[in-house]
């Protein structure tokens, strides 16, 4: 493909990144007045909440759709136990852990009842047992624009601690634990025909999607209790019957979660725009992008840790990795708009209800374990309040549908959480005992032909298995963003991001709206790649199969016509060989075969490495390999840049004729393509090197030692 005066014009604008300004505020769609009690004996919440949904589509709409999430641990039957089989994230539910919620009564703010006409929905199968959808018809539609208003009361039992909510004994994380309006699509939204309800059932793989609004939440209990929840605490009163209400409010948020225990250490600390960054890190951070100062500049924020006592001896870490989340991912992406951040320690049993987000409020996770020499080294509850966090951004503030988009969250967070992670706490996420792993190969380790068999953008629960969920999700979504980042460079991929996240806060963007943002600030065409990539399975794999490099023989035979013809003998061409070798002038010839045993097609090179240490680093295109070496950087390796079009076929054999012979062949040097599902045949020498066999024998025996040591033998 030619490229034009217009289209280079074109990519010299994208690259400049023209900024689009952060927005102050989300626009208020559904919010919520709760007032709430706890009663810890029987782990029973009785709520009121009055919810406030505005109209804001071109649409009439004549019915309101709830979630019900904790009817999702009401019985055997529901959706979700049907297809986790009692199982998530390792965790098993337990045996009579059942949870539900019951909505006693629902009215518009005019005294309609609206519960006669109610019914259950199942909207992505076909369990008529499923109770986590709820239907309410109205008396007369919202007009576009309107304002309907409800009171409603409700009755919920709080499971035992399992998939992100419940209770352990005198814990209690109180997750989806309201009754909570789905998100209404116009015609045009997704693709959709025609404008209705976004409310999907709990499934044992998704997670949340809901619309932006302003909350105020009072929680009753007993006054014995440290609480923590989303936003920032506005009231604190005692009662006379020993109870203690706590208020607290935010606004421009989807959701609302809380946590309560009287073994919480509280643990405060201040995340300073002005102090925890440096002015050559902002300085750094506006080149990058090409934001001015005042852009990236990040505001304080509160943070305060619930930590269990047990584990206080790491209450450094996490303020630190919490510090590290507000600072990365706001010079990154855009500051954090809020004044508070609550990390919870999740108690131990309670390890179902870690690792997970909500505005403002995230839990982490953790092990007494980690406390003391070797295993301190480990960078776990680092990574897990860093990426919980990060969710903040990825989830938080740009709310994509996690139920049929998965990767726009979970995968692009864990691509920020990696580079937050090696930019704050160094490369090696492990470090025991002389053994080292790096954060950027972690999400490698699953990755396999035996993962491909899904497409990335895949709705959550219609995976092939949870595995792969799992893996396509996070992992993959990962080393896709990282072979995008390797293919437009670490600025033009930092703009991306960055355009991304300040065109979409407090917005639901699509993965076609990622795309677009990709293609505008590149200033390429790269739906191929996403096509390749993430709408369809296939494999990357590019392999090194065969190389040979020999000397080049003088000719022999017959050459010529008529009178000028003339035979050279073997013995002639023996003797001008020699003539050669004596002269230093014989070339060789080396042939190298890369083979595709994938499907996925994206832009490669490849490495000559040859005697004396001179190298040759190629496009392999389907035009001819140049005869020189190639600037990668410059030479714009995408499908119609300097480097021609990737090679399409099967197969592409590249022989090069050369003073100096041959000695290794690498396919990818840059290691650009992060989804390459096998490193190992990357590359390939003439001959073995014996090193890498004493090498691997020297690591086997450090360990040996190791472990004898370990066992006092």
């Amino acid at each position: 493909m030619k490229h034009g005066i217009g289209a280079v014009l074109l990519a010299l604008l994208a690259a400049a990144g023209a900024a689009d300004p952060l927005p102050a505020r989300a626009p208020e769609i559904a919010s919520y007045d709760i007032e709430v009690r706890l009663t810890p004996g029987t782990q029973r919440l009785s709520g009121r909440q009055r919810v406030t949904w505005r109209n804001t589509t071109p649409e009439a709409v004549g019915e309101l759709w709830f979630h019900l999430y904790l009817n999702a641990f009401r019985n055997s039957q529901s959706t979700f136990v049907r297809e986790s089989g009692g199982q998530l994230r390792g965790d098993r539910m337990p045996d009579d852990g059942w949870g539900w919620t019951e909505v006693t009564s629902i009215r518009t703010a005019e005294g309609v009842d609206l519960a006669q006409g109610a019914t259950f929905e199942h909207p992505d199968d076909d369990n008529a047992e499923d109770r986590t959808v709820w239907r309410v018809p109205l008396p007369e539609p919202v007009p576009p624009g309107g304002t309907i208003e409800l009171e409603m009361t409700f009755e919920a039992q709080l499971p035992r601690v399992f998939a992100r909510t419940g209770y352990f004994r005198d814990y209690f994380l109180v997750g989806q634990w309201f009754p909570k309006l789905g998100v209404y699509e116009p015609a045009g939204t997704r693709g959709r025909a025609s404008g209705g309800w976004n409310c999907h059932q709990f499934h044992a793989n998704s997670e949340f999607y809901a619309d932006f609004g302003r909350y105020r939440v009072a929680i009753t209990l007993p006054q014995r209790f440290v609480v923590g929840a989303t936003g920032k605490r506005v009231d604190k009163r005692d009662n006379p019957d020993g109870t203690a209400v706590h208020v607290f409010e935010q606004a421009d948020v989807h959701d609302f979660a809380w946590t309560a225990s009287p073994r919480f250490v509280e643990v405060k600390a201040r995340f300073s725009g002005a102090t925890d960054v440096t002015a050559a890190e902002y300085a750094e951070a506006a080149a990058l992008l090409g934001r001015s100062l005042e852009e990236v500049r990040l505001s304080d924020v509160d943070v305060t840790i619930l930590m269990q006592p047990e584990h206080m001896r790491q209450a450094e870490r996490h303020v630190a990795a919490a510090k590290a989340g507000i600072k990365w991912f706001g010079l990154w992406y855009g500051r954090y708009p809020y004044e508070t951040l609550t990390v919870v320690d999740p108690a131990y049993g309670a390890r179902g209800s870690g690792g997970m987000e909500y505005p403002t409020f995230i839990t982490a996770g953790t092990t007494v374990l980690f406390n003391r020499w070797p295993l301190d080294r480990l960078r776990l509850p680092e990574e897990v309040t860093v990426h919980e966090f990060g969710h903040q951004y990825w989830q938080g503030m740009v709310a994509s549908n996690e139920f049929e988009e998965s990767w726009l969250d979970e995968g692009f967070n864990s691509y920020a959480t990696g580079k937050a992670m090696r930019q704050a706490f160094g490369p090696w996420t492990l470090e025991v005992l002389g053994l080292r792993v790096s954060s950027a190969e972690l999400p490698r380790l699953g990755n396999s032909v035996e993962r491909m068999f899904d497409r990335v953008r895949t709705p959550a629960w219609r995976y092939s298995s949870s595995n792969n969920y799992g893996f396509n999700s996070y992992a993959r979504t990962d080393l896709t963003l990282r072979t995008l980042e390797g293919l437009l460079g670490e600025r033009t991929m930092a703009r991306v991001m960055r355009t991304y996240h300040e065109r979409f806060r407090f917005r639901h963007p699509s993965s076609e709206d990622f795309y677009a943002v990709v293609d505008e600030v590149a200033g390429r065409d790269m739906r191929g790649f996403f096509a390749q990539a993430v709408e369809r399975p296939g494999v990357l794999d590019d392999e090194i199969a065969a190389i040979t490099s020999a000397r080049v023989e003088p000719p022999r035979g017959v050459f010529g016509e008529g009178p000028a013809r003339r035979t050279i003998s073997a013995r002639e061409a023996r003797e001008q060989a020699r003539e050669k070798d004596a002269a230093g002038g014989r070339l060789w010839r080396s042939t190298v075969l890369v083979r595709r045993r994938g499907e996925v097609v994206l832009p490669a090179t490849l490495r000559l490495e040859f005697e004396g240490g001179d190298a040759q680093v190629m496009a392999l295109s389907e035009a001819e390999p140049p005869a020189g070496s190639v600037d990668v950087e410059r030479a714009g390796l995408m499908p119609g840049g300097a480097g021609g079009e990737p090679w399409q076929g099967r197969f592409k054999r590249v022989e090069v004729v050369t003073p100096r012979r041959l000695l290794a062949a690498r396919v990818d040097p840059e290691g650009r393509h992060e989804l390459d599902v096998n490193r190992l045949n990357d590359a390939r020498r003439v001959e073995p090197d014996p090193r890498a066999a004493t090498t691997w024998s020297a690591r086997l025996v450090f360990w040996m030692q190791q472990l004898l040591a370990l066992a006092g033998l």
